[in-house]
């Protein structure tokens, strides 16, 4: 068949729009291949929160986000400095059905180009019903981890995202940054042999002692800062709960406590977002002052320190990991200073600062 003028120059037009609309594709957390039209512009996230790690890779995050569900939402600080300055973060819909649920013809209905779920997502048999209604309708689902396993999924899931989204550039100079500080942390403890025993206490209070970690999330910062996590030898959980007895038994060498503005309400630990240092230090000092706590020769020797339990969830765990390593091992990072890595940050990569108070240690 000879092909006219006519029908040569609808030919070349075709190609070349398909040559425009090359599809995107990425292969998520699970290995799962996922594949677009092209780079997402319309996205329901799982998780709220993690509108915070699309900012990490975009300017305005608000604009690509058309539903989310609120179960894990941002806290109230940085949702206003969203807000003040994004003012559309309003019109993003909420698609969850209870505490963890979706509502697949909540998500259906905005007619979303990508759905971001998350590892813990997988062993939810309900989340899973909603995953393939989402995919029956034709809406690509994509599966990302900050949470479970933060050091080897975290990275890997924001080059996910940034493919997705048409910011590959951005997540690899994040990549990159995340990269070097946490190659330097590495190095220097290469030849370490004696490694601290830590106890990490979460949602830290003086009474209903002691919730821990065992596997996954804040094990792997320990294990990464150059410590030895003492939970783990009785937790087989990512949480799990022990006495105040067996804290004091265990003698752990430092003795590490997390919190957040949600333990005002229980007398524990207030660090994060718009907590001044006055505030985050009376809470620390009145936890580590508490009966049986003041007895713990980490507390004593003035080897204690309270960190934000919210860095558990976002790449930026990377300066939680600094402030770690500078408390186990203080004569080999003194020249370290994760407060001006999240000032870096802050300038650098994130669209919104919010100011408060991230960790903190015994005053002499």
């Amino acid at each position: 068949m000879i092909l006219t003028r006519p029908l040569l120059a609808a030919a070349a037009l075709i190609a070349s729009l398909g040559l425009a609309r090359a599809d995107v594709t990425a292969t998520d957390i699970l290995g799962r291949e996922v594949t677009l039209p092209q780079p997402a512009k319309h996205i329901v996230l799982a998780e709220a929160r993690h509108l915070s790690v699309l900012g990490l890779i975009h300017d305005d995050p608000v604009s690509l986000v058309s539903g989310w569900r609120l179960a894990r939402a941002l806290d109230e600080p940085t949702l206003a400095a969203y807000r003040q300055k994004f003012p559309d973060i309003d019109q993003i819909k909420p698609v969850g059905a209870g505490t963890r649920g979706l509502s697949a013809e909540a998500i259906i209905g905005l007619h979303p180009d990508l759905v971001v779920l998350t590892l813990i997502d997988q062993d939810d048999p309900g989340t899973e019903l909603v995953r393939r209604q989402i995919e029956a309708a034709g809406i690509p689902v994509a599966y990302v981890d900050f949470f479970s396993h933060p050091q080897e999924n975290s990275i890997p899931s924001l080059h996910i995202l940034g493919k997705l989204t048409g910011a590959e550039e951005r997540a690899e100079e994040f990549a990159g940054f995340y990269e070097t500080r946490l190659d330097r942390v590495r190095g220097r403890l290469a030849a370490v042999t004696e490694r601290p025993r830590v106890f990490f206490h979460v949602h830290a209070a003086p009474t209903g002692c002691c919730s821990t970690v065992g596997s996954g999330v804040f094990n792997d910062f320990i294990v990464t800062a150059g410590g030895r996590n003492i939970g783990a030898e009785t937790v087989k959980t990512p949480v799990g709960n022990v006495s105040l007895e067996y804290l004091i038994g265990a003698d752990p060498d430092i003795y590490i406590a997390t919190g957040g503005t949600h333990m005002a309400a229980r007398g524990g630990l207030v660090l994060g977002s718009e907590v001044d240092a006055a505030t985050a230090q009376a809470s620390f000092e009145a936890l580590v002052s508490a009966p049986g706590f003041s007895a713990l020769r980490a507390v004593e020797q003035g080897r204690a320190a309270g960190v934000w339990h919210m860095f558990n969830d976002s790449p930026i765990h990377i300066a939680l990991i600094e402030y770690l390593a500078k408390t186990f091992h203080p004569a080999l990072f003194e020249d370290v200073d994760p407060a001006a890595t999240l000032a870096e940050i802050n300038a650098r990569f994130s669209p919104v600062t919010v100011p408060g108070s991230w960790w903190v240690t015994p005053q002499p």
